[in-house]
């Protein structure tokens, strides 16, 4: 079908002496990125510099990146230091904390869980998911139940530090997402193993003091994570909504295949979103993207985005650039 239609439309350019423009191009395949052979991961925020070790392991043995991505934020989702993923995350408004995660490999299979309470890594539960059921994603209490059905304990998430910050709150009750503060900074991480694979996980507690049932973008294949192995990965962190309205990590990779580099496809993902939603003064939305070649980028809206980058000679923390300087 390309090469008739290529055909078709060379003819036509003939036929009209337009030949010698050069307006092929639309239907010319280009050249697929080649993978330099180095492993990678990035992952995004202050978490992702330990987060980035744990995935090593597995890339540094030339493992699967799925391997090293759910083994990477399974770090974060059990740290109950970090208030905004797993154990030890803020809870919503009724003081449940409720976890969002997803995963998404080289194949385009994907697995996720929503609203999920009372177990401790929402990620191995996503990629259970995406390995043993004919579904993507589940929900709430039947993603509950699958999870003790495959062997996952069920554990209190809500730390003593998480339930005195809620009870707080309570006093005022108020609700208004803080820019960059601790409170809805997910963990994404993206791999690219020594075979050239890349794979993507992404997982949160979501919004402290949400409504209860909220779902922000991260368990949203193509919202909060999108893998496309012939072209790169993204995720996003922030606030899930904005995400959610331009099918951000989606929109950054479609970008790539354009011919952007991953830095300038996070660019040109939070212009739109800059573009299109009014309050982007009073929100924060980050980027962060990895090519087939091992390129990375990150791009937010406010300054204070920073993401992790561990190539095996180093394992660093770097500021993002941003819209709002």
């Amino acid at each position: 079908m390309h090469s008739r239609r290529h055909f078709l439309w060379k003819s036509f350019l003939g036929a009209t002496g337009l030949s010698g423009l050069n307006i092929l191009k639309p239907f010319v395949t280009e050249a697929k990125p080649q993978f330099n052979g180095q492993p990678i991961v990035v992952s995004t925020w202050n978490h992702g510099l330990q987060a980035n070790e744990a995935a090593w392991k597995v890339l540094k043995e030339k493992g699967r990146a799925l391997d090293a991505v759910e083994n990477g934020v399974k770090v974060t989702e059990a740290d109950p230091k970090v208030t905004t993923v797993g154990y030890g995350g803020f809870p919503d408004r009724e003081g449940k904390v409720t976890l969002d995660a997803c995963i998404m490999d080289e194949q385009g299979n994907c697995g996720s869980v929503a609203f999920l309470q009372n177990i401790m890594h929402p990620i191995s539960v996503a990629r259970r998911i995406m390995e043993k059921t004919p579904h993507i994603m589940l929900v709430g209490s039947g993603a509950f139940q699958f999870a003790l059905a495959n062997g996952f304990k069920k554990k209190n998430l809500l730390t003593p530090h998480a339930e005195k910050e809620w009870k707080k709150w309570l006093k005022t009750s108020k609700y208004k997402p803080v820019i960059n503060a601790e409170n809805h900074d997910t963990i994404s991480m993206l791999a690219l193993d020594a075979q050239g694979n890349l794979s993507g996980a992404c997982t949160t507690s979501g919004a402290a003091w949400k409504m209860h049932g909220r779902v922000g973008d991260s368990p949203i294949i193509g919202a909060g994570l999108y893998v496309d192995n012939e072209v790169g990965g993204a995720c996003a962190t922030g606030l899930g909504e904005a995400v959610i309205k331009m099918v951000g990590s989606h929109l950054v990779v479609e970008l790539m295949r354009q011919g952007l580099s991953p830095q300038k496809a996070c660019e040109a993902a939070v212009d739109r979103i800059v573009k299109r939603q009014k309050d982007y003064k009073d929100l924060q939305v980050g980027f962060l993207a990895l090519s087939k070649t091992g390129e990375f980028g990150a791009y937010s809206i406010q300054t204070g985005f920073n993401y992790a980058v561990h190539n095996g000679k180093e394992n660093k923390l770097i500021d993002a650039k941003s819209f709002i300087s």
